[in-house]
């Protein structure tokens, strides 16, 4: 085994952590009889060899000996080797970066011909992967139809090869990746889609098995997203009650429903026998006694987690299913909210678990009507599992003013009704730990419902209080003016050491929210003692926490003055805004701001002055003439600063609104900022209508990003609605 894997100078071949010489102790750990090195080398594979994904010449060198070990049944956990070369081999290089369009001197050149090459060589070795669809390992059997699907260059073979496989297969999870490899090689391989389409279209109303039905119609809708049926909605609805009712009537949701039919797409239907289920994504290595050795990898730190994520149900492998389901229906945002309602609805929990993290992907992404949606995730909080309450608050927590329907479940799950399943004896909410109570205050809170704010008072009296909760403060109105005494003392013990911004910003934010101008005297002692460590971050959190004191902060005012001609554009803008708030002269405020609109400003120092000019308003019309060589910037925060600043000084909606407009166009970031001003504008941004009603009709929401979110995206896209209308109202009414 292994041969000549001392002929290759290892050392010579590098990885993401150096040379290489430590590989062959990771190969040969592959092969090893011990789980525990077993589980110790792959998670040294995926940390070095192939780190992040990336492919390494020493991950080239490695290719042969990993065909090997596939290759031989006496080795064990093979299925986790299937995916690594699978992760290996299947990147695909974009179509703006094919090999043959690369500078070999480019930086680029070499990782991407690694891929290639990678690429090339599992192809090249890829019938060793033909025949592990029927090993007796369920784990390399789960694993070889993505392998194949993926790499060999004969997918028409493999095509067939999988559907007659699905005729004999007995593993449910197994008999999934059958059908999801099959709706794979469709979408790789356009002249084999037509008739895929048509065979999957057939398993979805032919199988006797449910969740082959479903797994098929889930394949069907991402390969032909127009042929999926307008009754899409019921007929999944009724597929998942199907898959509920088998596993309630068999105790268990692994390995058991029907079979396939035949792979030629036509004929009758037969049912299977149950299972061994013991198909697990992922591979395994189990000790000899079932266990899992206390191996503290990456792997082992992975496996449990989706150990602990599936524990208890009884058909897990429905999640995913619905996932690819809902990306395939994509922007039909109706049919999704329909289907959502109905698992939310469902007596299952772990159906009505699954809705919720799928409807944070669907309001995340798009715009619609969300109330019910949002009311049923709310009423989840009194589920007597943990699990299913947890996942409801940490849904509930980014939905800031589309909280509101929960809002109710939220107070209740908060005060500990003693009817509710989880509330404890000693009074506690029933919530999973202290971030779960948290959680839910900081969902009401952001819903902006004043029953949030005698729990934040509580809060406050607590140790630790996350800083979230604070942020959340300006949200409630003039409710939560009572928190100011709580806030200002928490703030009189803040320590003025170098950890001073992380727990005083929080604080100060929430104290200018609730206008604590009591708190002048704590706020000062902050801004006089920061310490040399983020000085500048400290100084500006506290002269804009004194702004919004306005003349209650007249206390402050030499400190303010001495830092008008701070270093820190930040610092010294923010200082003139405070002045400006507690004294209403600008006699000094406006050349301490005009010095940062000057040749050689950068762009930060630029927006620091034009943001503080604007907020000043029409007072500051003196330095409009400062502002406008802005709106000719190559800086595009440049140009809608000081466009913004510009109208808010003198009302030359003439100068500024082209500038926002093509901003608008150039940058959906700043739409928000825009948005903002053209509410502002009313009549005088009448020329914005057409742009405005646009955004308003249009059903993804502007911040949407594949591959991630803020916390704070969906709150950032309704304010921008809530913007445009009223921008369009005041241009509508005419009225400025």
């Amino acid at each position: 085994m292994l041969t000549g894997i001392e002929e290759v100078d290892w050392a010579s071949l590098g990885h993401a952590y150096g040379p290489a010489d430590d590989v062959p102790a990771l190969l040969r750990g592959l092969a090893s009889a011990d789980p525990s090195e077993r589980e110790t080398a792959l998670d040294g594979m995926y940390g070095a060899v192939h780190h992040q994904g990336d492919v390494y010449d020493s991950t080239l060198a490695c290719i042969p000996f990993l065909i090997e070990l596939v290759a031989d049944p006496a080795v064990q956990d093979r299925g986790g080797i299937v995916e690594l070369l699978t992760s290996i081999g299947g990147i695909e290089l974009d179509d703006d970066e094919e090999l043959d369009e690369f500078d070999p001197d480019d930086e680029e050149f070499i990782p991407a011909a690694n891929y290639a090459m990678a690429a090339a060589a599992i192809a090249a070795g890829a019938d060793v992967f033909l025949g592990l669809v029927g090993d007796p390992d369920p784990e390399v059997r789960l694993a070889a139809p993505c392998a194949l699907a993926s790499l060999h260059p004969e997918p028409a073979h493999v095509l067939t090869l999988l559907r007659e496989r699905l005729t004999v297969e007995r593993d449910t999870e197994v008999r999934l990746a059958l059908v999801s490899s099959v709706g794979r090689i469709a979408l790789r391989h356009a002249s084999l889609r037509a008739e895929t389409v048509e065979w999957l279209d057939w398993l979805a109303r032919a199988a006797q098995d449910p969740g082959l039905r479903l797994a098929s119609l889930a394949q069907l809708a991402r390969c032909a997203p127009s042929e999926i049926p307008d009754d899409i909605v019921r007929w999944v609805t009724e597929l998942l009650e199907e898959i509920r009712t088998v596993a309630l009537r068999d105790g268990n949701g692994s390995g058991n429903g029907g079979g396939s039919g035949s792979g030629s797409g036509s004929g009758a239907v037969g049912r299977d026998e149950v299972g061994d289920g013991s198909g697990v994504a992922g591979g395994g290595c189990a000790g000899a006694d079932g266990g899992w050795p206390g191996v503290p990898t990456l792997a082992g730190q992975v496996r449990e987690i989706l150990e602990e994520h599936v524990a208890g149900r009884p058909a897990p492998w429905t999640e995913e299913l619905l996932r690819t389901l809902h990306a395939a229906l994509d922007d039909r945002v109706d049919d999704r909210i329909a289907l959502i309602l109905a698992q939310l609805r469902s007596p299952d929990r772990w159906q009505r678990s699954d809705a919720i993290w799928l409807c944070g992907g669907l309001i995340r992404v798009w715009r619609g009507r969300y109330e019910e949606i949002v009311r049923l995730v709310g009423a989840q909080l009194h589920d007597p599992e943990p699990r299913l309450r947890e996942a409801a608050t940490s849904f509930l927590e980014r939905l800031f003013e589309l909280g509101g329907p929960a809002a109710d479940s939220l107070a209740a799950r908060l005060a500990g009704d003693p009817g509710l399943p989880g509330f404890s004896r000693d009074g506690s909410c029933g919530l999973v730990g202290h971030s779960g109570r948290d959680g839910a205050l900081l969902a009401l809170a952001r819903a902006g419902d004043t029953r949030a704010v005698p729990l934040l008072a509580r809060a406050l009296e607590e140790p630790d209080v996350r800083r979230e909760l604070l942020y959340a403060v300006d949200g409630l109105g003039p409710a939560a003016a009572g928190l100011a005494p709580l806030l200002r003392r928490r703030l009189a013990e803040v320590e003025l050491d170098e950890g001073l911004f992380d727990r005083a910003a929080p604080l100060l934010y929430a104290l200018a929210a609730v206008r604590g101008g009591q708190a002048v005297p704590e706020v000062l002692r902050v801004l006089r003692g920061a310490p040399e460590h983020r000085r500048d971050w400290v100084r500006e959190a506290a002269l804009r926490t004194l702004a919004a004191f306005g003349p209650a902060a007249r206390k402050a005012v030499p400190d303010m003055r001495g830092l008008l001609t701070a270093d820190s554009a930040a610092v010294s803008s923010a200082a003139a805004r405070a002045l400006w708030a507690a004294e209403g002269d600008r006699g000094d405020v406006l050349p301490a701001l005009e010095r940062w609109l000057r040749p050689g400003s950068s762009a930060p120092e630029w927006c620091c002055a034009a943001l503080a000019l604007g907020a000043i308003g029409p007072a500051a019309a003196g330095s409009a003439a400062a502002l406008r060589p802005g709106l000719a910037s190559r800086d595009l925060w440049v140009r809608v600063r000081s466009a913004s600043a510009l109208w808010r000084v003198s009302g030359r909606a003439d100068q500024a609104l082209p500038v926002l407009l093509a901003a608008w166009e150039e940058n959906r970031h700043a739409r928000v900022d825009i948005a903002e001003c053209l509410a502002e504008m009313g009549p005088a941004a009448s020329e914005a209508q057409l742009t405005i009603l646009t955004e308003l009709t249009r059903r993804r929401r502007h911040n949407a990003r594949e591959g991630g979110s803020g916390s704070h995206d969906i709150h950032q896209d309704e304010k921008l609605l809530t913007l445009c209308r009223a921008a369009l109202a005041r241009m509508e009414r005419g009225v400025f």
